[in-house]
């Protein structure tokens, strides 16, 4: 569940997780009120059940246990619930997600969706693509905390207890241990940073590898029908020896897999962002000659899928969005406002082409993580007086320019964006600093909302934690629609009933 009971916190850390989830349903139901014109006067009510269903409590004693922990946020959570319990029916599902009892419920319904595991799962764009696609997620994994919290939040279908924080060498020997149905696909994305030595024998040994061996591991105890495994291009230089790695594997009475790769590139997938990744599909052998397929044929499968694919812009990302000002006080990331935006906010717009795509069809009814980022004088300028295409070397900027003296290896260390083509990669380096991604029209950096666009994430997913974080989260993510684009024909093969 999402909520352990109060008395349960076992660490400052839990503690600011619960902390933030708390505020995040004041300022859900806040936000609704104000959507709805709604002026609610507080009345003091009977509300442990309503604290009880949360998953906050366990015994009524537990409500002063309750204030002493969250202090000056008791009062307007306290009224933000007593709404809730008395206008149920008007407020909708828009809590659900924050609610143990209601994850109960997506959590019992047993169903023979394709099983997937996610090593590296990071905020879960991945996952996402693949559960679009009718599948379910039995076990989830990150070493980051703030994306294990995003995972938990945004993943109401899965228990709280099998998305698991930690290094995957420290589960990797008990991973079935986690896991109790067979395992359909393996997904993820373990960090691989050895590629510079080009002249040593196996560069996919080198000891900073050592997440990808891990990775190979899991698969080769849990035995999926599927792996799908996605890096950086960079990994291209070692493609082959990750092909002898998988085909060296041993599972299920002497089964074996065959692997092929390719490099993809999202806007082939309506993802309005060029960002190409080297995906690995490996089948199990008896997969492979039971469909009669190979991972040549599935990646000729996925391209033929991608044809008719219409291509999106940047501009079709930014649209239909609050235009925001940049603060420009410093220490201001974290704070609401009018005119930088805020963490969750009525969302006034309907969806264009893109956004009905990435939405399911659906018009949420709050814009999350939609805030500017600090700016301060020197590059106000720079932003101002850039055009869309122009990067540091810009004479316009020359005089002006702080790194002017290292514009050979710092060329895009300023970039406005062009709206009209698909977005260049969004990266995990604009939790550093955005100055590669202005925007193209207004002066400031694009938004963490915006990024989460450009990678096809849906407005309703709400990134948690700090606020440059969640650009990390973004920036690291598998963009979802192309998740999907892959699991599309992935889960063809699985729906047929093949019985293994």
């Amino acid at each position: 569940m999402l909520f352990k009971p109060v008395q349960l916190w076992e660490n400052n850390e839990e503690k600011r997780f619960y902390i933030e989830l708390i505020d995040i349903y004041t300022r859900l139901v806040n936000v609704y009120l104000e959507k709805n014109n709604i002026n609610y006067e507080y009345q003091e009510t009977d509300i442990r059940q309503e604290l009880f269903d949360i998953g906050i409590i366990d015994d009524h004693t537990d409500i002063e246990l309750l204030k002493q922990n969250i202090s000056d946020k008791f009062q307007s959570f306290i009224e933000a619930v007593s709404y809730v319990k008395d206008h149920k029916t008007e407020i909708g599902n828009i809590l659900d997600k924050l609610y143990n009892s209601k994850r109960r419920e997506l959590q019992n319904n047993e169903n023979n969706e394709p099983k997937i595991v996610d090593f590296f799962c990071g905020a879960g764009g991945l996952s996402l693509g693949f559960i679009q696609e009718g599948c379910k997620v039995v076990l989830a994994n990150d070493i980051e905390e703030v994306c294990i919290n995003t995972y938990k939040y945004n993943h109401p279908e899965l228990s709280s207890d099998k998305v698991i924080k930690g290094d995957i060498k420290e589960i990797v020997d008990n991973v079935c241990d986690y896991i109790e149905d067979d395992v359909d696909i393996i997904v993820g994305g373990p960090p691989c940073q050895g590629f510079s030595e080009a002249n040593r024998q196996r560069v996919i040994d080198d000891p900073r590898n050592k997440l990808y061996k891990y990775f190979v591991k899991a698969v080769e105890k849990i035995a999926p029908k599927f792996v799908v495994m996605e890096n950086v291009k960079g990994m291209l230089k070692v493609a082959n020896q990750v092909v002898e790695d998988y085909e060296r594997l041993r599972v299920k009475n002497d089964l074996t897999y065959s692997v092929g790769y390719k490099v993809l590139n999202s806007q082939d997938f309506s993802v309005a962002q060029s960002r190409e990744r080297l995906i690995y599909i490996a089948i199990r052998s008896d997969v492979a000659e039971a469909h009669h397929i190979s991972p040549q044929s599935i990646f000729e499968e996925i391209e033929e899928q991608c044809k008719d694919n219409k291509v999106f812009t940047l501009n079709d990302a930014l649209e239909c969005i609050k235009p925001l000002d940049a603060p420009r006080i410093k220490n201001q990331n974290e704070v609401d406002s009018e005119t930088t935006g805020k963490k969750i906010d009525v969302n006034n717009f309907s969806n264009n082409e893109y956004l009905n795509l990435i939405n399911n069809n659906i018009t949420p009814q709050f814009v999350f993580n939609h805030k500017a980022r600090y700016v301060n004088d020197i590059n106000y300028e720079i932003y101002k007086k850039l055009n869309p295409g122009d990067d540091a070397t810009d004479e316009k900027i020359k005089d002006i320019m702080p790194y002017a003296n290292r514009n050979h290896c710092f060329k895009d260390k300023y970039y406005k964006l062009i709206g009209d083509r698909p977005s260049r990669t969004i990266t995990a380096h604009l939790r550093m600093d955005c100055h590669s991604h202005i925007h193209p029209r207004q002066i400031r950096a694009i938004t963490p909302r915006e990024a989460a666009r450009v990678q096809s994430f849906p407005d309703d997913y709400m990134f948690l934690g700090p606020y440059l974080k969640t650009y990390m989260q973004i920036g690291n993510a598998v963009p979802v629609m192309m998740a999907r684009g892959i699991a599309r024909v992935i889960c063809r093969y699985l729906n047929e009933g093949e019985d293994n």
